[in-house]
């Protein structure tokens, strides 16, 4: 148990290391599009940072196989949302990223919440906690397919509402919950292939996870997710769309997942309380920390600044013959 837990704490701290390191070289590339794939995937690729917290991020989606094969998914969920404190740090002090006292608070309330979902666990004995190995293959269908769907639905809508004129700023609270569907649906391709992993009969182990829905859902959900996110991640503050991103991941993993593995809840009233009120403290705080960034100006995109007004040639032109006209007026109604 407490070798998951350990994996969980250092697969937060290498997402949110990657979240950082992407969101800073993205900062100094050219406005990426998910409508222009091949570009942004050359623009990414192209930069050591940008390459250094993907590598950060592969080695999270490592340490996560070790903590789904040791937790069960619902107190997993708990303890990644944790990540989400650390993220919002590095991002005051790398991104520049002020952290309002609301949101503070908020960091310490998922802490709270972090310590009662560690308090539920229970390893050995009777009344240990369970660890789903493995989903029927048709309801992971029938959960991840339309939730795919949705989740890249959502983000053309969003999409196509930021094209708009006269549009309103955007929060990236629809880009988060669109990447949010995605990244749980590989967080479930995640619990299956470590259900396959084991230390003996290597071959039959991976002839049954190529015959598994698991390995093509994560290619989908990788490279779809490396796409939007990427092109979120640079329009929106990493502190704020992060944190609705995570809070998805969490609730869809979490129920969707618990129901599919067939895991259990404690049954121990005490550890039931906890491990429920522990997450259901970390998705509300979630939930409730501000979605829009008070950082830019009306009209501007969040995590951008406000360029100065500028005139343009016609306007000053116009301002100066304006000008002149009134002095001329001026001069013939001055007597001599």
């Amino acid at each position: 148990m407490w070798w998951g837990v350990t994996a969980a704490l250092v697969s937060n701290v290498l997402y949110s290391g990657g979240f950082v390191l992407e969101k800073r070289a993205l900062a100094t590339l050219p406005e990426v599009t998910v409508h222009r794939p091949a570009r942004l995937l050359r623009l990414v690729l192209g930069s050591p940072l940008w390459i250094a917290g993907a590598l950060s991020l592969a080695a999270g989606f490592g340490a996560q196989l070790a903590v789904y094969r040791t937790l069960p998914i619902a107190a997993a969920q708990a303890l990644f949302v944790s990540g989400l404190v650390l993220l919002v740090m590095l991002s005051a002090r790398l991104l520049g990223e002020e952290t309002t006292g609301r949101e503070r608070y908020a960091l310490g309330a998922i802490l709270l919440a972090l310590l009662m979902v560690v308090l539920s666990l229970k390893e050995g004995g009777a009344g240990a906690d369970t660890v789903g190995r493995d989903a029927p293959y048709p309801v992971i269908l029938l959960v991840c397919v339309p939730s795919l769907a949705a989740g890249v639905g959502l983000y053309w809508s969003a999409e196509r509402r930021a094209r708009r004129r006269h549009r309103m700023p955007t929060t990236g609270v629809e880009y988060g919950v669109a990447v949010g569907l995605l990244y749980g649906v590989s967080s479930l391709a995640i619990k299956g292939v470590s259900s396959h992993l084991t230390t003996s009969g290597i071959g039959d182990a991976l002839l049954g996870l190529l015959r598994s829905p698991y390995p093509y859902l994560l290619l989908f959900t990788g490279a779809f997710g490396l796409v939007l996110s990427q092109a979120a991640l640079q329009r929106c503050r990493a502190s704020l769309i992060v944190p609705v991103c995570t809070t998805v991941t969490c609730l869809y993993t979490a129920v969707l997942g618990t129901l599919s593995f067939g895991e259990e809840l404690p049954d121990e009233p005490l550890r039931l309380a906890l491990r429920v009120a522990g997450t259901v403290l970390a998705v509300t705080v979630l939930l409730a920390m501000p979605k829009h960034d008070t950082t830019s100006s009306p009209g501007t995109e969040p995590g951008t600044a406000a360029e100065p007004e500028t005139k343009t040639h016609t306007e000053t032109h116009t301002e100066t013959d304006t000008e002149t006209e009134t002095k001329t007026k001026t001069e013939e109604l001055t007597p001599p």
